[in-house]
C-alpha cells in the first residue's frame, strides 16, 4: 500500500505583514464605524472587506444611515436599538460575511462604541477623517494604552486630545466594557493600519500588557522579517543565514497582550559575555517601552547563565542612548569579545560603537 504524501500541494505563501494580521485576525468578527458621509467613496474599506471575508473573518459596518449600508452591503441593516441586536447580527452572517448595524439613538460616537460592546466585539475600527491622535509636536501618537488615554481624558482642553475629547471619551468607556482595542484611522488608511506594524492611525489599546518569552517555531517568521527590516533601516547589522538563524535560536519576543508580536532581541553568550543582538521594536511601539522589557529580559538570562557581562553594537546615535538610558556605558572594540569582529565588515566596524554593562 502506498504511503499517503504529507508534502503540500503548493509552496507556502511567503511571510507578509498583512499575511501576519490576517492569519490573527482569522475567525474573528471586526467592528467598523463610519458616518454616512464616509461611506461615499468606500472603495478603501470596501477593498478590505472583501479580503477579510476571504479570510474568514466576519465584519460589523456600523453607520448613521441605512442607505449607504444597504448599497455597500447588498442587503438590509440591523437597527442598533434592537433589543436581540447579537442575535440579529449572528443571522446576518448567515447570509453574508458582513452585517450592517444603524446607530438610530444619540450621538454616533456613543451609540457606535455601545454597539460594540454589546455585540462584544474585540475589536473596533473608527473611521474618522482627521485619524489618529496627534502628539503637541504634531507627530501621530500610534499606540496608547488605557492609563495613557485616562490621562489625556482628564487633561482635557489643555491634552492633546483637546478637540476630540467626546470621542476619546466613548473610547475610554469601551475599553473599560470589554472591547480590547480602539483603531482611528482615516478611510484611505483601514488597510494600512489593520495589516502594517507601523499603522496608520491610533491603536488604543486596554492595557499595555507585555509579555516577554522565547520565541517559538510559529514566531520565527514574525522575527525574521523584523530583523530584516532593521537591516534596511540600519538599526541592525547585517548576518549570513546561519547566523539569522542563530539569533532566532537564542531570540525572545515582547508580545503585546499576549498576542502581536511587538519587538524581538537576543542574547548570544560568548564566553563570559553575553551580546544582545538584533534588538529592534516595531514602529508603532518606540517610546512605549518595548524595548526596555526586552533589556530586562536579556539581563535576567545573563545572570542566570552566570555571565560576566553584557554588551551590544550598534552604528545608531539614537540606540547608543538607549542603551545608555539601560545602564550600558560605551567602551571601546577592545572591550568586547575579539569572536565579535571575526568576518565583520571592516567598513562598518569603522563605524560601528560598543556598550557594555557589568553583570
Amino acid at each position: 500500500m502506498k504511503s499517503p504524501s504529507l508534502r503540500p500541494r503548493r509552496a507556502p505563501e511567503p511571510f507578509s505583514e498583512k499575511g501576519f494580521y490576517l492569519e490573527e485576525f482569522h475567525g474573528w468578527t471586526l467592528g467598523f464605524a463610519a458616518a454616512a458621509a464616509q461611506l461615499e467613496a468606500a472603495e478603501p474599506l470596501v477593498a478590505v472587506l472583501r479580503e477579510l471575508a476571504q479570510n474568514e473573518t466576519h465584519a460589523v459596518l456600523i453607520s448613521t444611515e441605512a442607505a449607504p449600508l444597504r448599497r455597500l452591503l447588498g442587503a438590509a441593516p440591523v437597527a442598533g436599538d434592537d433589543p436581540r441586536l447579537a442575535a440579529a447580527v449572528w443571522r446576518s452572517f448567515a447570509r453574508a460575511p458582513c452585517a450592517g448595524v444603524v446607530a438610530v439613538e444619540g450621538a454616533f460616537a456613543e451609540a457606535a462604541c455601545e454597539i460594540a460592546v454589546r455585540l462584544g466585539l474585540a475589536k473596533l475600527v473608527w473611521i474618522d477623517p482627521t485619524g489618529g491622535l496627534l502628539r503637541p509636536d504634531g507627530t501621530r501618537d500610534s499606540f496608547v494604552d488605557r492609563e495613557e488615554l485616562r490621562a489625556i481624558v482628564r487633561a482635557g482642553a489643555a491634552g492633546e486630545g483637546a478637540q476630540r475629547l467626546p470621542l476619546l471619551r466613548e473610547i475610554e468607556r469601551a475599553l473599560d466594557a470589554g472591547v480590547a482595542a480602539v483603531n482611528v484611522t482615516t478611510l484611505e488608511g483601514v488597510a494600512d493600519e489593520l495589516f502594517t506594524y507601523a499603522g496608520s492611525g491610533t491603536l488604543f489599546s486596554r492595557q499595555r500588557y507585555v509579555e516577554v518569552r522565547p520565541l517559538g517555531l510559529d514566531d520565527y517568521d514574525a522575527a525574521n522579517d523584523l530583523i530584516a527590516r532593521g537591516v534596511a533601516e540600519g538599526f541592525l547589522a547585517p548576518r549570513a543565514p546561519e547566523e539569522v538563524e542563530d539569533v532566532l535560536g537564542h531570540g525572545f519576543g515582547a508580545f503585546v497582550e499576549g498576542r502581536q508580536l511587538a519587538g524581538i532581541g537576543a542574547l548570544l553568550a560568548s564566553g563570559e559575555a553575553g551580546e544582545v543582538a538584533s534588538l529592534y521594536t516595531l514602529t508603532r511601539y518606540i517610546g512605549g517601552g518595548i524595548g526596555g522589557h526586552l533589556i530586562r529580559f536579556a539581563l535576567e538570562r545573563a545572570e542566570q547563565a552566570g555571565l560576566r557581562f553584557a554588551f551590544a553594537c550598534t552604528t545608531s546615535e539614537r540606540v547608543v542612548a538607549f542603551f545608555e538610558a539601560n545602564g550600558f556605558r560605551e567602551v571601546s572594540p577592545g572591550q568586547v569579545p575579539e569572536a565579535k569582529w571575526q568576518g565583520y565588515d571592516p567598513d562598518r566596524r569603522e563605524r560601528v560603537r560598543c556598550l557594555r554593562r557589568d553583570l
